[in-house]
């Protein structure tokens, strides 16, 4: 049996990193006898057919992968030398959990996410953090009025590009625990947001949104 011609390379790369479920000659015997009527094939005929079936599968499945659909644009991005109580206005205002830090250039330079605020602020949950204002307000108020985003944001920060392809992301989501990666250009100026539940219900439902 030969693979089509039309098959596309790259999606043939996603294919190869996936691991195939080894079908035993039981397993294959088993499925055998659920499929009405006389199969004249061997269960290494069937096997070859199941390898061949799966690689064309995850094609088709990525074959429409695009970090460009996927993103959210649109981003205000944060400054550097912005304060931690405007950051904090500008994040509730995105309704996203972290934010994007760019240069005078756009280029991403960091990341500040709901947990820098904790960590800057000394306290390791935002219950802890309620508890802390309800004592001294003051002090928290005043700490947000003095630093800066650059004082808190993390940096380095963990980008994708614009047209990475599916394991380029998941290695990008791997490397931190946020549940976004900003997307950038060939220069590193922000595109867009890549948010992870987006990423995996696309990955869930087989396409893009």
């Amino acid at each position: 049996m030969k693979s089509s011609s039309s098959e596309n390379p790259q999606n043939n790369s996603v294919a190869d990193k996936v691991e195939e479920i080894e079908l035993s000659d039981e397993d294959i015997l088993d499925a055998m006898q659920h499929i009405p009527g006389y199969l004249d094939i061997s269960t290494e005929d069937f096997r070859i057919i199941y390898h061949l079936a799966h690689r064309h599968a995850l094609g088709r499945l990525f074959s429409n992968f695009s970090v460009r659909n996927l993103m959210r644009s649109g981003i205000e991005p944060l400054l550097p030398d912005m304060y931690l109580d405007q950051a904090a206005k500008s994040l509730v205002r995105s309704g996203f959990k972290s934010l994007p830090v760019v240069d005078e250039k756009g280029c991403v330079i960091g990341m500040l996410t709901e947990n820098d605020f904790l960590r800057q602020l000394k306290v390791g949950t935002f219950l802890e953090l309620l508890l802390g204002m309800l004592d001294d307000a003051f002090k928290f108020k005043h700490h947000c009025h003095e630093t800066q985003v650059r004082e808190a944001m993390t940096s380095p920060v963990v980008t994708v590009k614009i047209d990475a392809g599916f394991w380029e992301v998941i290695r990008a989501f791997r490397q931190h625990e946020g549940r976004s990666t900003p997307v950038v250009d060939n220069e590193g100026r922000l595109l867009g947001l890549l948010l992870r539940k987006d990423f995996l219900a696309a990955f869930n439902l087989g396409k893009p949104r």
